[in-house]
């Protein structure tokens, strides 16, 4: 049912989880736009829940709202304090992600970021921490031990496996939200039976749709967090939508990611205003697709990354 596709290539104003840039394909459908994105080191089978999630934007749509504004974080990625301090200012966000445990770094270079950030927020905004998964369980207890003093509201994925993430728990007085643990699993009922997490992190593309986050959250029987792929504004609005249809929203959202890339495919793109985006249905301009069109050979290649995906899903 999916017609018109266009392939994008954007720079980033910052450099992001080892990404300079963020490409991807746009897919128009009867229910609207949907966005296929996965990172460049993902395989097909991996990349096929991507391709899923953007094909139900697209073709079906999503479920009612039930709010109409989403209160959202400002991510800070790993970058000296005064950065991190600036970008946090101009925000808006009472709310702070900061990255963590970016490799080549120091725990050292994590203190100052996120004290840095502490400044910029004030006593009263949420700091939130996410390690990607780039600490072992010692490291994780002794950096919390030490980040903890300024406040923070919890740790997304500090370390990799759910048992260490259950050890982790236990060893350190900070809420932690499992995220990539749950990226490509389907034992959301294990995460909880571990006691492994506080939190759940939900990403649209890589869990394969709004429906399927919604399905997600039910068997966790967890607070949930939305949070983004790193997306245009085609893509985010799925995760709003995904925010905006669940029963109870306790944390503000990683979706306000859109001015960590240089352009955006809509003219009316989902930045935050006031700490908030509104929900709303995002459709890309022409002028803007121009704008951010990618060269025949980006193309080819994202034709054959989403045919390959589609394979996956075909093969079940």
């Amino acid at each position: 049912m999916t017609g018109v596709a266009h392939t994008y290539d954007i720079a980033m104003r910052v450099r992001f989880r080892g990404q300079e840039r963020r490409r991807g394909v746009l897919l128009e459908g009867p229910a609207g736009w949907g966005e296929f994105s996965p990172f460049p080191e993902y395989d097909a089978v991996t990349s096929a829940p991507w391709l899923a999630a953007a094909r139900e934007a697209a073709n079906d749509g999503w479920p009612p709202p039930l709010r109409t504004r989403i209160p959202v974080n400002t991510t800070v990625p790993a970058v000296g304090p005064d950065q991190a301090h600036a970008l946090v200012a101009a925000s808006g966000c009472m709310t702070a992600k900061v990255k963590v445990a970016e490799r080549g770094q120091s725990l050292a270079d994590d203190i100052a970021r996120v004290e840095a950030v502490r400044d910029a927020l004030g006593p009263g905004g949420a700091i939130r921490v996410d390690a990607n998964a780039g600490w072992d369980l010692d490291e994780a207890t002794a950096a919390l031990t030490v980040l903890q003093k300024f406040g923070l509201e919890y740790a997304e994925q500090p370390v990799a496996s759910l048992p260490d993430m259950a050890s982790l728990r236990r060893r350190v007085d900070v809420a932690l939200a499992a995220d990539e643990s749950v990226r490509r699993a389907a034992d959301p009922l294990h995460i909880a039976g571990l006691e492994a997490a506080d939190i759940v992190v939900l990403k649209v593309q890589p869990l394969g749709g709004v429906r399927a986050c919604l399905r997600v959250a039910e068997a966790c029987g967890l607070p949930v967090v939305v949070s983004s792929a790193i997306e245009t504004s085609v893509g985010i609005a799925a995760g709003v939508a995904l925010a905006a249809s669940l029963p109870d929203l306790p944390y503000a959202c990683g979706l306000g990611t859109v001015p960590l890339l240089d352009a955006d495919v809509c003219s009316d793109s989902l930045v935050p205003v006031d700490g908030a985006l509104s929900v709303m249905l995002s459709s890309p301009a022409p002028d803007r697709i121009d704008l951010v069109a990618a060269d025949s050979a980006t193309a080819a290649c994202w034709e054959q990354r989403r045919a390959a995906a589609q394979a996956a899903i075909d093969a079940g």
